[in-house]
């Protein structure tokens, strides 16, 4: 056989997989819907564990490069904190296409969130509300993971980044100490960190953004940042029901302290009125949109130019993608639009 004719096989070999692979994600996909949403959510990330096996350099979909951060993303999309809390399945994650992708979030110790049933699908609305409450197998869990994976070396170009959050039982006056053995524990492990102040589901939490908790806070997560022997970038996410005095003082503080860049949002508290209304918890996607992208302007036009604004919510196709490229985020993540809209649709906005 000429090596033409070798080549030839391997290539219409590769092209078979590559369709296969999108067929039977298709149907998983389905499947999903037919099981409550925290069961579908945990299959899922069962479902995703064997991709990641597969030999071979795991690369991103080629769309629009970015330098963010100090970082080379290969495309402008990402999958948001919340999905994979424990890094279970990022090197399957990473095979769908996406430029980065956020763990977490991950809390110092283990622990167990809140009561079920906490995670609510609505499907005519494409949202979810979550009440989840940080459920994590703690950091010491997370760190052996992606030991594995860097020991692997199989994300070749995909950003990995981290989420921490806070112990429930850990006092707000102490959060801080969370934070800071979070920048300790990933300062090899992760390409940027994210601060989460802005969960719904941790009494107290999202009391950091503003008052008395924020400036020290920053303060001192920045000194961490300083002493660590390779330089991470440090995020705080932001909720998106901040009013404009809130969104603004937040603003300043960020620049005062020199953080590397923001996600814009969280989930919402907000409930729109064709919504059910009895489910405590976050609101997340289609419903989210609107709120988001006015945080997204905002923090866009108090922050100062060459600080990176990540955009987050509601974000289901190409053209609400776009709407928030142009409204000034850098970088888009997906979550609940991911779940609705599966793979074909991160297949689609990768290559924009």
């Amino acid at each position: 056989m000429s090596v033409d004719s070798n080549i030839g096989t391997n290539l219409g070999s590769r092209t078979i997989f590559l369709q296969s692979r999108k067929v039977m994600f298709r149907q998983i996909e389905k499947l999903l819907f037919l099981l409550p949403p925290e069961a579908s959510h945990n299959l899922a990330i069962k479902a995703l564990k064997p991709f990641g096996s597969i030999p071979g350099a795991v690369k991103p979909i080629r769309g629009t490069k970015m330098e963010v951060l100090g970082l080379s993303f290969q495309n402008r999309l990402g999958l948001a904190a919340g999905f994979d809390k424990d890094a279970q399945a990022v090197e399957g994650l990473a095979r769908l296409g996406f430029g980065f992708i956020e763990v977490g979030t991950v809390t110092p110790r283990p622990q167990p969130g809140n009561p079920k049933p906490r995670l609510f699908r609505y499907s005519d609305h494409e949202a979810v509300i979550n009440r989840m409450g940080f459920n994590n197998l703690g950091m010491d869990a997370m760190v052996d993971k992606l030991d594995g994976i860097r020991a692997r070396d199989r994300l070749k170009d995909t950003i990995l980044g981290v989420n921490i959050g806070k112990n429930k039982d850990t006092p707000i006056e102490r959060a801080v100490d969370d934070y800071l053995t979070g920048i300790e524990r990933f300062n090899s492990l992760a390409d940027y960190l994210t601060l989460n102040i802005s969960s719904p589901n941790t009494p107290g939490l999202r009391s950091m953004q503003t008052g008395d908790q924020l400036e020290p806070m920053l303060d001192t997560v920045k000194n961490a940042q300083s002493r660590q022997k390779k330089y991470v970038p440090l995020l705080v996410k932001v909720a998106p029901d901040l009013n404009r005095e809130n969104a603004e003082y937040m603003c300043e503080k960020i620049k005062e302290y020199e953080l590397d860049g923001v996600i814009a949002t969280n989930t919402t508290l907000d409930r729109p009125p064709n919504l059910v209304q009895n489910e405590e918890g976050g609101l997340s996607g289609l419903p989210l949109f609107e709120k988001s992208l006015e945080i997204l302007r905002l923090f866009r036009s108090y922050l100062h130019p060459n600080c990176p604004v990540v955009g987050v919510g509601g974000i289901s196709d190409e053209e609400k993608a776009e709407t928030f490229f142009n409204n000034g985020a850098d970088l888009i993540q997906v979550y609940t639009g991911f779940v609705y809209k599966g793979t074909k649709m991160v297949h689609k906005i990768c290559k924009m």
